[in-house]
């Protein structure tokens, strides 16, 4: 009899364990709050529980674990988040530093002091010989990249022959070749010539530096690739409008040689008084007559 009661009880058992297995489907969103999963009630499979006593055998139902409608499942959804920000490869830190201890809001250096911390310069255009923009780069990284390579390697020129009183002083300033980056070495009339001429934006002229009191002052910050654009339109402002290497009126202009050197630069898209005045205080007639200003090399000290 005991025998035969045992068999149901296991046969019960196992009746007792099939359920149905209801599957969910959730709906995943995409946004970045925590995705919330209701199912209706789903039943949770649990063995029967069986208890044996030395006379009877007694079989409890379980009673169902329920995930309700109240009840809710956090899903964590990972969602990218694209940066629209202009990179920056090389970080010019180092170089911007340097300026704000070595240079004043008017763009003179003090090579004596500079000359201190002449290692850190160094460093700095070793930097840079690590790696040399590329065609993946954007125009504003590239522009920042060979400005201040241009202007650091000014500098250093200028330091390895300190004391002097003019960059002209120097036998062959521009073609010197002390700059090794990546495995070719540089000159300054290299970089500005066949690389930041060819880039197509004439401000390059107010922002690279000849370390001479005539060319537009440099800039006491380093060029970065989020900066450059704005950096740009401010020298070229500042400098056009500076009494004391431009003159300008209505009818008649007298200004830095820069505007005759690099003339096919400043014409690209009309003449040289268009160009004047997109950033001139003071509107200049079209039929303006244009001088040019003797240029003072004398070191900008």
């Amino acid at each position: 009899m005991k025998t035969f009661l045992y068999i149901a009880l296991l046969g019960l058992a196992c009746a007792c364990s099939t359920t149905k297995t209801i599957t969910a489907t959730p709906e995943v969103s995409t946004a970045e709050t925590p995705v919330v999963i209701k199912k209706d009630s789903v039943p949770i499979e649990t063995a029967p529980i069986i208890t044996v006593t030395e006379d009877t055998t007694t079989v409890s139902a379980p009673a169902e674990e329920m995930i309700t409608e109240s009840e809710e499942i956090e899903v964590e959804v990972e969602v990218e988040v694209f940066n629209t920000a202009i990179t920056e490869t090389v970080n010019h830190d180092s170089f911007n530093d340097l300026l704000k201890a070595y240079v004043s809001p008017a763009g003179n250096v003090d090579y004596n002091s500079f000359k201190s911390n002449w290692g850190k310069l160094r460093n700095y255009i070793k930097l840079l010989g690590e790696q040399t923009p590329t065609d993946a780069w954007s125009q504003e990284e590239k522009l920042a990249y060979w400005m201040n390579a241009y202007n650091a390697m000014t500098i250093d020129l200028i330091l390895r022959h300190y004391p002097l009183e003019s960059i002209k002083d120097i036998k062959n300033p521009w073609d010197q070749r002390f700059w090794k980056l990546e495995d070719s070495w540089y000159n300054l009339n290299q970089i500005e010539h066949d690389i930041l001429r060819k880039m197509g934006d004439a401000r390059i002229h107010f922002g690279i530096n000849c370390a001479s009191f005539s060319c537009p002052p440099l800039l006491n910050e380093a060029f970065t690739a989020a900066s450059v654009d704005g950096q740009l339109d401010k020298l070229a402002r500042e400098f056009i409008n500076d009494t004391s290497r431009n003159t300008i009126t209505t009818e008649r202009v007298e200004v830095s040689k820069i505007f005759s050197w690099f003339a096919k630069d400043f014409k690209t898209d009309g003449s040289l008084i268009d160009y004047l005045n997109t950033y001139a205080s003071t509107p200049i007639s079209p039929s303006a007559k244009v001088r040019y200003k003797a240029y003072d090399w004398t070191l900008n000290k």
